[in-house]
This record gives structure tokens, sequence and C-alpha cells, in this order.
């Protein structure tokens, strides 16, 4: 594969290597789509973006290696251009050694992990998060708009060259995909009333006619009796179906999607879990023993062992450093992006 980067305008390439966050969905074995905010990174080649799970909460990887077409959404101010990419997966777990000295070199100056803010022996202790599933994304059609108030026009696209062989992912581990950990749940009534008293931005996501879960971000959202009532850009490459709406990937509803007059509805199945990485409300407090046993089961399955952490911070990847400036951290690192009390 070539890198699809240098097919694209100037102003979409700068977007997708300064972002650090894209809306990324997959497909569960139900069909419904799912949409969660991730951290990504472009690959060194340019011909993948690629993002990381946790070993310990695997669903977002596991999802990708069985249904591979995947979704992306990478946006910035309403100014900048909106860029929604269908791309086939290929998941990557067979050295997870390699997998987490790829993260923190790729997220070394971000501010959960920058040395100058983050003590290093702290970061070497939270091999429970930092082991990563890594999913490399290729792009199959990248639509894009100039800016958000153009979306409901036609946008733009972009597919790869009939015949793409596209990677596949590693062989899947041995045994059943370990089960995820418990805890309390509100009703999903109850988890929209906060939702919508946040106005925090939502993001919907529906299957295209190529079956791939696109997120689109919508322009208003009010409640309904069934779920919510969501203004949508006309643009918006999906018509009708099994939907999630995400609000910053925390409060998380599915169900289905149906034109009604000029909204479209989503009545309401039910709202996923609250993952404690996510909870503002003392779920960290809770994450280490809650992920403990699965991340023991993960690694059992692929017969390895815990990564080791390096001793000392590695040396920023070229595309790190450009995202420092988004996280606001670039100031705190010594020329070359190492800090200045690594």
């Amino acid at each position: 594969m070539t890198g699809f980067i240098d097919e694209l305008p100037a102003d979409l390439v700068a977007l997708i290597r300064r972002s650090t966050i894209a809306e990324y969905a997959t497909v569960s074995g139900a069909g419904m789509p799912i949409d969660t905010p991730t951290f990504y990174f472009p690959s060194a080649d340019l011909t993948s973006l690629d993002i990381g799970t946790g070993l310990a909460y695997p669903a977002k990887a596991e999802r990708a290696r069985r249904n591979p077409k995947v979704g992306m959404l990478i946006e910035g101010g309403a100014d900048d251009p909106v860029i929604s990419i269908a791309g086939i997966a290929a998941v990557r777990d067979a050295d997870l050694q390699a997998n987490l000295e790829r993260y923190i070199a790729e997220t070394i100056l971000s501010p959960t992990v920058h040395p100058a803010l983050v003590p290093w022996e702290k970061t070497r202790s939270r091999m429970y998060y930092l082991t990563r599933v890594i999913v490399c994304v290729a792009p199959a059609h990248i639509r894009w708009w100039p800016n958000r108030a153009a979306m409901d026009e036609a946008p733009t696209q972009w597919r790869a060259a009939p015949g793409t062989q596209f990677p596949a992912s590693d062989p899947a581990p041995a045994g059943v995909l370990s089960a995820g950990p418990k805890w309390q749940q509100r009703s999903w009534q109850d988890m929209a009333k906060t939702a919508l008293g946040q106005g925090l931005p939502a993001h919907l996501t529906l299957l295209d006619g190529d079956g791939f879960p696109l997120p689109i971000r919508v322009k208003h959202y009010r409640h309904h009796a069934d779920g919510f009532a969501l203004s949508v850009p006309r643009a918006a490459p999906w018509q009708e179906g099994k939907a999630t709406l995400s609000f910053v990937g925390k409060e998380i509803f599915v169900g289905d999607a149906r034109r009604h007059g000029d909204e479209m509805l989503l009545r309401v199945e039910r709202a996923l879990p609250v993952l404690p990485t996510v909870d503002d409300q003392g779920g960290r407090k809770q994450e280490i023993p809650l992920f403990d046993q699965r991340l023991e089961d993960e690694l059992a399955r692929r017969r390895q062992v815990l990564p080791e952490a390096p001793a000392s911070p590695p040396e920023p990847t070229a595309g790190c450093i450009l995202r420092a400036a988004a996280y606001g951290t670039l100031d705190a690192a010594a020329p070359g992006g190492r800090s200045d009390k690594s």
C-alpha cells in the first residue's frame, strides 16, 4: 500500500497529522455500530491511522478482528475540515512488548505520561493501562467537507484503488475472550438526563451502504419519549437503521434511528456501561482492581508476559512532537521533545 495522505489536500493532511482524537466505530456481533472517541496516531509510513486499546478492555479490537470494516471521524474547530473515513482494520497483538514501546513513544508528550508532568516511575507502574492492542486502520473510502457548516452539501470523496490489498489482523488468540468486569449501571433514561444536561457534542453512528460504521456529529439534539430527536447534516453518509449516539464516549446509547420529519429519531434500546477509565465520579480509584484479572486472562490467551516499560522515557516519534502542540505540553519538553526532568 502507498501513503493515502499523498493523495489528499494539504489542509486535510495537516488536520490528520496534528489531531489527537478521532471518533472510532466498530460493529458488534449483532450488527450494532459502536462509537467511542479514541486517541489515534498515523503510522510512520502514513499508510494507516492507528489506535491503541487496553489489553484489559479489548472489545474495540476484538470487534475489529471479527469485522474489519471500521469508521473514523476526524474534526477540529468549526472552520476546520470534517473527515469521515471508512477503513479496513488490522489488529496487532502478537507482540505486546513492541506495542507498548510504540505506544509510549507516540504518547510520551501527552499530559498523562509526560515526564515533566508525571514521574516516570509512576508511568512505569501503570502497565495494566499501557499494555496495548494496536489497531491499524487503512482507509478504503474518505469523504470530507471544508467545515461543519458545509455538511448539508455532498462531500468530496477519495477511494482506494480497485484491487487494493489491505493488511490482515494477527491470528486471534486461543480460547474465549475474557469476561469484562461488572459495575453498577444506571438506567438509560437516567443517563439520558445527564447527557442532555451537559450540553456536550454528540455523534450518531450508522452503517453506510457498504457496511462501514461512520460517526457524524449531530447539529442539535433534544429529549424524546423514546430516546432522542436529532438534527443531522443532510449529507450524512447513511440513511436509517441500527445506531449509536455517543456523548464524548461516556454516555453511549444504542438503538434504532429512523427519519421523523426533518429530524431523526433514535429509539433507545439501552445504554452501554460507563467504563471506569472515562468515569469522572471516582471510577479511576477502582480501575486497577477491576481490570487486573482480565489483564492476566488476556495475557494468558496470548501466551505472553506483561511487557516491561523502558527504564527511562523514550524519544518521542515525529508525530508525537507534532501533536504536542495540541496537548499544550510542547513547552514542557526540552529541544527534541525530551523532558528536562526525565
